[in-house]
């Protein structure tokens, strides 16, 4: 065997594989967008597996709430680039690959130019807008995209958009949901996981990586698993064998302003700021910070509120859903002063 090979000889022994079958997987080139619960362990097993350049995508820092289901971090990794402490990490465990850290936020200026260079994306976001972003070019960049998304007990995982014998496309993730509220939706932050989950599901996209890379198994193209943590159970949903949508644009990225919990509290004592509060009723009764109360879903028919002359702050638990009813507004007053609580209430209390 091939020296260099040693440390995968128990995967080069299986049936199928052999020392041509991990040369794919050093010639591989593979991009994980999210370095979060899902990305962890996906990038913990490829790295494992000798995927030959591993590129890894966050703008995040680490925080305390992440270390129950992101294992790649640890306490002392707080307030950090979670992206350089991954990409430092991996690189420890295997010194045999090559790590590419993309220290960015994935937009529709950005997004074509960083596939570009991998053959197979992994999906690891925790956002909608980043999720169908990164479809639409995996597609128009006639890229395999590996979706996997978790929500508290429950996990999901598909393939999107590999090509057949006739260059006929597999379905992607537009075939399956066309379109989906997010204001309709919690996060992990705001509806929970189990943090086991996440390592589940990670790993399945791990698998389909190799697998496609290696043509070996029957690859979740066309369908999607559905993995219930708390039965054990999973089913396998077919969706069709070829694509029914036809994505030829990217939809804009609309950039959220955001304030710092500092500057916020600065602004309030000056009273040249209003405050909406977009979460739900029983979120707001246990702690709020003032201000009117509009849930996020509701924002459309209550366009009137803002007023032109004053800021107003949208705020929620972690700043998603604030940063939704910021792009709702926009994409109505492109020039109206709204931002969303950088953080959310997460930051306030914590400052």
């Amino acid at each position: 065997m091939n020296p260099d090979f040693t440390r995968y000889s128990c995967q080069i022994a299986l049936p199928g594989f052999s020392e041509q079958t991990q040369t794919l997987l050093q010639n591989a080139r593979v991009l994980v967008v999210g370095a979060g619960g899902l990305g962890c362990p996906t990038a913990q097993y490829l790295a494992a597996a000798g995927i030959g350049t591993l590129g890894i995508a966050d703008f995040d820092t680490v925080s305390e709430s992440n270390l129950h289901r992101q294992v790649l971090y640890s306490p002392e990794d707080q307030g950090q680039k979670k992206v350089a402490v991954a990409c430092e990490r991996l690189q420890k465990q295997n010194p045999g690959i090559k790590l590419v850290p993309h220290d960015e936020r994935i937009t529709s200026q950005n997004v074509m130019s960083l596939i570009a260079g991998y053959d197979i994306i992994v999906d690891g976001t925790d956002n909608f807008e980043t999720r169908y972003l990164l479809n639409d070019a995996a597609v128009i960049n006639g890229k395999p995209l590996v979706y996997g998304a978790i929500y508290q007990f429950e996990g999901q995982v598909a393939v999107w958009n590999v090509a057949d014998e006739q260059d006929e496309r597999s379905p992607n993730y537009r075939d399956l949901f066309p379109k989906v509220d997010a204001t309709q939706i919690p996060n992990c932050t705001e509806g929970g996981v189990i943090p086991t989950l996440a390592g589940i599901i990670g790993c399945i996209q791990a698998n389909e990586v190799i697998k496609y890379i290696t043509k070996t198994g029957e690859l979740l193209t066309g369908k999607i698993l559905v993995f219930d943590a708390q039965t054990l159970q999973s089913r396998v949903i077919k969706i069709g064998d070829v694509t029914q949508t036809h994505i030829s644009r990217l939809i804009e990225t609309i950039v959220i302003p955001t304030i710092s919990a500092n500057d916020l509290k600065k602004e309030i004592e000056k009273g040249s700021v209003s405050l909406i509060d977009v979460r739900t009723a029983e979120e707001r009764d246990t702690f709020n910070i003032g201000g009117q109360h509009i849930p996020v879903a509701e924002i459309c028919s209550h366009l009137d509120i803002i007023a032109p002359n004053k800021k107003i702050v949208f705020y929620c638990a972690s700043g998603k859903r604030s940063g939704e009813a910021v792009k709702i507004v926009k994409s109505k007053f492109p020039v109206a002063e709204v931002f969303s609580l950088e953080n959310g209430l997460k930051d306030w209390q914590n400052k």
